[in-house]
């Protein structure tokens, strides 16, 4: 851009130029036009470009997340935020660069803090008796933390005091409170077993956490979050235990918005979840994600209206995705999809989708969910689930003893275009004419899963780990961890010299085998492993 141009910019109308920068990123603005000229410094000083800065560079490719450049940060730093602080309102941060952001400016009117990469290296650095920072955390009200510490070895209730404790403490007017693992991988959970709860301020209205056990919950509605209106809870583990004399009959009159999900199947749902929903009775919004088992009878639409709904006089909007296993050895009628279908005649006009599948008569398993369906996980699906588009699922367990056929890979490939994660639970192979090439729609030949990084085939036939390492079959342009019985694996490779499957073995970092491993050929045929993990001795 020569000078003449530059000119031309800068002396257009107000209106114009404010135009069109508001049609850009304005942290592009800020770093590239601010200093540059008075007339346009007035303009990007407007507090539609510096209310919210985002100070976070998340890969397209492989979802890293990782601060701005140093250089941009040392322009930010040196020249911008020390000119425009009064103005910002939120800011996103990643760690490492988070203590020179924040001294860089008073921030009189940051209410809204965003921190990526939070884990417990940061706590010494950040989370300490300074003043400055100390005087920025008392005025958050809206704070989340991005966890990208899902594989530490510190006990849950250890991290919850010399963490997540240590942190919250310092931040004692906040109303919202948010914690979240990276891309939905885990996070350390709280765990709250006779422990104080002053960590979290009593001036919340809206908790979003993930926690141990299901007294872990109990625990955060007995009474100290009085202001409480929205709670969003992930629970790792619904069983019980004796509870710790938590309030758990009193009613929750505040309550208005409140999310269960809890991915590890539980027996414990009519004892445990049950009775706490039916506390709710103001509730306006219900999200449920369960998996039930050991029940003798199916969870259809008249058990949740029932027991759940019935309660629930102010509810408005209800969205669920509950799975039931019944395992008795006598069935007195074998229920199909239209009869679970015909018990939902009061789920507030939302639509339901049913799908029961009897594997054997003491296995079965049935299906319910609201649509559009708005969950990332999805387990045991089987030949007969529906076809249907699910856009938010990145988890996905396939499991049953009939075989998969070809074409049901097709159908998965498009039912669930952003699939991350895939586990094939089939020892049943197709019939042989399958393999007969003659017998294969031309157009199935070669299937894609882009987004595909882990795949587990730990219990899937050797057909299973044909079909996917095959690259004639299957292509896994992003596979990078890959869970499978090794000798399997040997013979799928053969002996790891098979030119079919060394496309999709190339790009894996993680193997995790059952069996003892040849090192050399792994890593021969495996030349971006980075990490592998056995269950016997390695050779």
């Amino acid at each position: 851009m020569t000078l003449d141009n530059n000119i031309c910019l800068y002396n257009l109308p107000y209106e114009i130029l404010f135009f069109i920068l508001k049609k850009l990123d304005n942290m592009d603005i800020l770093y590239s036009l601010f200093g540059m000229n008075h007339r346009l410094d007035n303009i990007i000083q407007d507090q539609i470009f510096t209310t919210m800065l985002n100070f976070v560079s998340i890969s397209s490719l492989t979802n890293d997340i990782s601060s701005i450049s140093d250089r941009m940060l040392d322009r930010f730093c040196c020249n911008v935020l020390p000119r425009i602080h009064y103005n910002v309102k939120h800011l996103i941060l990643e760690s490492t660069s988070m203590g020179r952001i924040l001294h860089a400016g008073s921030y009189p009117n940051l209410t809204e803090l965003k921190l990526f990469n939070f884990n417990q290296d940061i706590i010494p650095r950040y989370f300490i008796d300074d003043p400055h920072l100390q005087h920025i955390y008392n005025q958050i009200k809206d704070l989340t933390l991005i966890s990208n510490e899902n594989n530490t070895e510190m006990h849950s209730k250890d991290y919850t005091i010399n963490i997540y404790a240590v942190a919250l403490n310092l931040f004692k007017n906040l109303t919202h409170l948010t914690i979240a693992g990276a891309c939905n991988k885990d996070y350390p959970p709280f765990s709250l077993h006779n422990l104080s709860l002053n960590m979290f301020s009593s001036t919340l209205t809206k908790l979003s956490i993930r926690v141990n056990i299901f007294n872990d919950c109990l625990a955060l509605l007995d009474g100290h979050l009085q202001q409480l209106t929205t709670f969003i809870v992930y629970i790792n583990s619904i069983v019980y235990e004796s509870s710790p004399s938590y309030m758990l009959n009193n009613d929750l009159p505040n309550l208005k918005v409140f999310s269960l999900t809890s991915y590890n199947d539980t027996d414990q749902y009519d004892m445990l979840v049950v009775p706490l929903l039916q506390r709710m009775l103001n509730l306006e919004e219900l999200t449920l994600y369960l998996r039930v088992t050991r029940r003798t009878t199916f969870i259809d639409g008249t058990h949740i209206y029932n027991k759940i709904l019935i309660h629930m006089l102010q509810l408005h909007t209800f969205t669920f995705y509950i799975s039931s296993e019944k395992r008795i050895e006598v069935l007195p009628l074998r229920l199909s999809n239209s009869d679970i279908q015909r018990t939902f005649t009061n789920t507030l006009n939302r639509q339901v989708v049913c799908s029961v599948h009897y594997f054997s008569d003491f296995d079965n398993i049935c299906h319910v969910f609201s649509l559009p369906f708005t969950f990332d996980h999805l387990e045991k699906i089987s030949n007969h689930f529906p076809n249907m588009i699910f856009n938010s699922v990145t988890y996905l367990t396939l499991y049953d003893i009939n075989p998969f056929q070809y074409k049901f890979f097709v159908q998965i490939a498009q039912a669930f275009p952003l699939l991350n994660y895939l586990s094939i639970n089939n020892d049943e192979p197709p019939s042989l004419n399958i393999y007969n090439s003659r017998f294969i729609d031309k157009s199935w030949l070669t299937i894609e899963y882009p987004y595909l990084t882990s795949l587990d085939l730990s219990f899937a036939h050797i057909y299973y780990i044909n079909q996917f390492l095959n690259e004639k079959k299957t292509i896994l342009p992003s596979l990078n961890e890959l869970i499978v019985d090794y000798e399997r694996l040997k013979v799928v490779t053969k002996n790891f010299t098979r030119e079919k499957t060394r496309r999709n073995c190339a790009t894996v970092k993680r193997l995790s085998v059952k069996g003892s491993i040849n090192l050399e050929n792994v890593y021969r045929y495996f030349p971006l492993l980075l990490n592998y993990e056995c269950y016997s001795n390695i050779i």
